[in-house]
């Protein structure tokens, strides 16, 4: 049985109001005031450290995307009608509904590092040759003791934007958003330290990615029983915030690279008319061949913005509406969250789907490919990597040192005695934390569990930076002119 006063409701860890449009707006003004938020702008979509205003951050793209679903949202409500809104009592949530699909997509990256997606990968290769023998070298003398070191192990192998994201959130900002906020955000419904599902797992896809950490493992499980939502499963709004990221950026690179000067208004027209006869794709073709044929009738220099506005105001509107019709034919397990697919990806059968298809290969083929791009990324592999080897000392000392650390005691270690300061005071904090629930007479877990915390604050800050602010601390720390 849907009803969303289930799901949307005022729960929050500290001081929960008594009305769901106060809860709603308190979780705008938090988020909207967060300074994470605020450093999106400073971090890479495709082109790192970019000096070009125009061309897409993680914070602008994050706009589009929060635009996007509440396009979806309002839709939905358009779709339905008085009969089932009043059935599903949303009626009387339609600003929290919207609102908190909207507020969703604009956090969804928030937990991004800089230098973008390679910058993921590099913080996990970096952990699996530098911090795993470190983790090895505890001694464990208790099956319990040996499976704990074994999640910590995936955990800490597994960073993943989305992950980071519900920390920076609840315990780097400590944003104390309502629940329903919270587990908006939650777009991937595995546990960094658990297992990769099985093929025929039924939530597989939902599960595909980390989407938490163990650090966080009992508070998303204290959301999800106070929402009524199963371990593995989603929250419905999710699914709207998914699709408004995957609908943003289908024209959104392809944009950012003519800008660049990468490609030309005729060469991207010339390279989706071939790849949509080579994908047998009509639908697309149909509407570039048009929309280029009206820029052209313009004089220079709008063609490219005059293609590139009617294409994706066309496009955006289209999928918009597939995605809506896709949420209500399958509500009820979108509502259950077991829904275990993509909205804009569900029927491969779509003319929508070739569509999606060809600006994905084109994107690959032509812009993530580009040598570029690719040299930016490698510059970011080299910052990130660099940086993580500067503060490395941190993990190789013993508990009692690190505590005397943060305690700003003297230790033996001067470079470590450094290399503490310049830590930000939130994320030492979240430590601290986090140390603090420990039971320290459980010795060898006890010590697994402080350095992993560690690890945690050694992630969250390097993760935490911006573009720019990481190559000044590269420059600095290296002495780098």
């Amino acid at each position: 049985m849907i009803d969303y006063r289930r799901k949307i409701r005022l729960d929050r860890k500290f001081y929960p109001s008594k009305d769901i449009n106060t809860s709603v707006e308190s979780d705008r003004g938090r988020i909207l005031s967060s300074a994470a938020l605020r450093r999106l702008q400073k971090r890479t979509q495709v082109f790192a450290l970019e000096l070009n205003a125009s061309i897409r951050t993680r914070l602008t793209h994050s706009l589009e995307v929060a635009q996007t679903a509440r396009f979806i949202a309002k839709s939905i409500y358009a779709k339905l009608g008085d009969e089932k809104l009043d059935a599903y009592h949303l009626c009387e949530l339609e600003n929290a509904f919207v609102s908190t699909a909207e507020m969703t997509s604009l956090l969804h990256d928030i937990g991004n590092p800089p230098f973008g997606h390679f910058a993921e990968q590099t913080i996990n290769k970096w952990i699996e040759e530098n911090a795993i023998e470190i983790l090895h070298s505890f001694p464990t003398t208790s099956q319990d003791t040996q499976k704990l070191k074994e999640m910590i192990e995936r955990d800490i192998c597994n960073y993943d934007g989305n992950a980071q994201a519900i920390r920076v959130i609840t315990k780097l900002q400590r944003l104390n958003l309502s629940y329903t906020q919270i587990l908006s955000v939650l777009k991937y419904t595995r546990g960094a330290y658990e297992n990769k599902p099985s093929k025929d797992d039924l939530l597989n896809y939902l599960k595909k990615k980390p989407g938490f950490y163990y650090s966080e493992k009992d508070l998303i499980a204290e959301i999800q029983e106070s929402l009524g939502v199963e371990s593995g499963h989603r929250f419905p709004l999710t699914y709207i915030m998914e699709a408004a990221d995957d609908i943003s950026y289908l024209t959104a690179d392809l944009e950012d690279s003519v800008e660049k000067g990468i490609l030309s208004l005729d060469k991207v027209y010339k390279i989706i008319k071939e790849e949509c006869k080579k994908q047998e794709e009509e639908y697309l073709l149909a509407l570039v061949e048009k929309q280029y044929a009206k820029a052209k009738e313009k004089e220079e220099p709008y063609q490219f913005n005059m293609f590139f506005t009617l294409t994706r105001a066309t496009l955006v509107t289209s999928l918009v509406y597939h995605v809506v019709d896709v949420y209500i034919a399958h509500h009820e397990a979108i509502f259950d969250g077991n829904f275990n697919a993509a909205l804009l990806e569900y029927d491969k059968t779509s003319k929508y789907y070739k569509a999606i298809k060809v600006l994905q290969n084109i994107s690959h083929e032509y812009i993530y490919q580009n040598r570029s791009v690719e040299t930016l990324e490698l510059q970011g592999y080299t910052i990130v990597n660099g940086l993580l080897n500067i503060y490395k000392p941190l993990l190789e000392l013993d508990a009692n040192d690190f505590e005397k650390l943060i305690q700003n005691e003297k230790i033996r270690c001067f470079i470590s005695m450094r290399l503490i300061k310049r830590v930000s005071s939130k994320q030492i904090v979240a430590y601290r934390q986090d140390i603090d629930k420990l039971d320290r007479e459980q010795t060898q877990e006890y010590r697994i569990l402080e350095w992993y915390h560690r690890v945690r604050l050694l992630i969250d800050y390097i993760s935490g930076m911006t573009d720019d602010f990481a190559l000044d601390e590269y420059h600095t720390l290296l002495a780098i002119k």
